[in-house]
């Protein structure tokens, strides 16, 4: 399933590594985040190299909405309960930099770069989206409060951020990558902290840099218990109106949606990756601090990473209900990782290897995710100072009730006896996805075609053994 983002985009080429390098930095991994920190270490004069096992852009940033906002769901409030003002403030403030940064660079190239408002809305409860107001108005961010967003069904209204943006993610991607220093269809087989190896060549490097959506190394930053990763469908509509805006529902089963050109596109159906079983807990709203205290913390995120897939079908008869003139033009599935507290982690791969970096863990705002890790990433090698740096560390505390699930869930699929094939990552046993006709991994969220064949990490390794 190609997205609209690929159809209607011409990538630059780049040539195959097919010699032994030395550079400075060495990124691994070409999607945007890869591409931005190439672009910025370029900008600054530093000696690097990129390194892409397929084509540029050819995984996680073609399947994305493209929305370019520091409104990420309703956040403002959890992070102010959980974490502080302090923290609210920073995260805040490093995705208004990213979206401005995104507006500076895109007003240089042709990717139907756009200004839009980008809205959280519910259909259930206006107290959560009053909740997250209060939290932004004590931050000093001049959100709007819309009783009537402009959607065809009956909402409790929306948080709005002004001054937002959205754009076509290829044509801004291949617009910054065409000058720089890229070697395509150079997947990394091995490597130290040092040495990068590949089929046909080898890197060796001051400092690396892992942008590969899920970090492939497992003996360092236990990523595999840090993170999992969740998958939805989006879908591309024909004769559909004019929503006006960016919109998302607080509740993480609703609809996403936003135009481009004379499409509609609607996303939703948000589940963990390998997950078949169908909602067992009730529609539950994202944050109202008395709901929140009420439920077991476990309890939610362990109902949450059991959600349905809802499916295209679903999806759907959802757009048909919504939009009943629209015609249905196409439809691709989207996947991001998720860390333990709603923040990426940037920064050192590790305590042990302070010149390994690592950017993962976007919770599906994966644009101004990659704007803040390339900004942060970019100086961290360049040994500068960053006022985010310990916002998004990745040694941070990671006592969450969602580590809990994780660990359950790869114990689950480590120890389960099986007949089938398992994942080449760690050991778990697969499952088949009948719509995407894929095995998936419930535990990390690698997938791998019917011939075996990895489509996404953080498995490394065709199947052994085809289920």
């Amino acid at each position: 399933m190609d997205s609209i983002w690929t159809k209607s985009a011409d990538m630059p080429e780049f040539p195959i590594l097919e010699t032994e390098l030395h550079t400075h930095v060495l990124i691994i991994g070409g999607g945007l985040t890869g591409i931005l920190c190439a672009y910025f270490l370029q900008q600054a004069g530093v000696d690097y190299c990129l390194l892409e096992k397929n084509r540029i852009c050819s995984g996680i940033t073609c399947g994305t909405t493209a929305k370019i906002t520091a409104q990420h769901g309703l956040i403002y409030g959890k992070l102010l309960q959980e974490k502080g003002a302090e923290t609210a403030e920073q995260y805040l403030r490093a995705n208004l930099l990213a979206v401005e940064e995104y507006r500076r660079l895109g007003s240089k190239i042709a990717c139907e770069m756009e200004e839009k408002n980008a809205c959280v809305y519910s259909v259930s409860d206006r107290s959560e989206l009053e909740w997250e107001l209060t939290a932004l108005d004590r931050l000093g961010f001049p959100a709007k409060f819309v009783d009537c967003p402009t959607l065809p069904f009956r909402t409790e209204g929306a948080v709005c951020f002004p001054h937002q943006l959205q754009f076509h993610p290829l044509r801004f991607a291949g617009g910054l990558a065409a000058s720089l220093n890229i070697y395509e269809n150079s997947g990394v087989r091995r490597m130290t902290e040092h040495l990068a190896i590949t089929e046909k060549g080898s890197v060796t490097a001051d400092k690396i840099i892992v942008a590969t959506h899920f970090p492939f190394i497992n003996t360092r930053g236990v990523y595999f218990m840090k993170l999992y990763q969740e998958r939805a469908c989006v879908t591309a509509w024909r004769q559909a109106p004019d929503v006006d805006g960016m919109y998302i529902d607080a509740a993480p089963d609703g609809l996403s949606l936003r135009n481009y050109k004379n499409f509609l596109l609607i996303g939703g159906g948000s589940h963990r990756t390998g997950k078949t079983v169908r909602r067992t807990s009730p529609r539950r709203s994202s944050g109202v601090p008395e709901e929140y205290s009420r439920e077991s913390a476990f309890a939610r995120e362990f109902f949450r990473s059991r959600t349905a897939d809802w499916g295209l079908r679903k999806l759907k008869t959802e757009a048909a209900r919504c939009f009943p003139t629209a015609e249905f033009a196409g439809a691709w599935a989207a996947q991001d990782c998720m860390s333990l507290d709603g923040i990426p982690y940037i920064g050192p791969y590790s305590p042990s290897t302070p010149e390994l970096f690592v950017a993962a863990g976007y919770n599906k705002w994966g644009m101004t995710g990659s704007m803040v890790s390339a900004m942060l990433l970019s100086d961290l090698v360049q040994e500068k100072e960053n006022m985010f740096s310990e916002l998004f560390s990745p040694k941070r505390r990671i006592l969450t009730p969602q580590l809990a699930v994780n660990l359950l869930e790869a114990i689950k699929g480590i120890a389960k006896p099986t007949l089938r094939g398992r994942c080449s990552h760690m050991g778990c046993v697969l499952k088949w996805n009948p719509e995407e006709k894929t095995w998936e991994c419930p535990c990390h969220g690698s997938r791998f075609g019917p011939n075996g064949a990895v489509l996404d990490n953080p498995a490394g390794k065709p199947l052994r053994k085809i289920p």
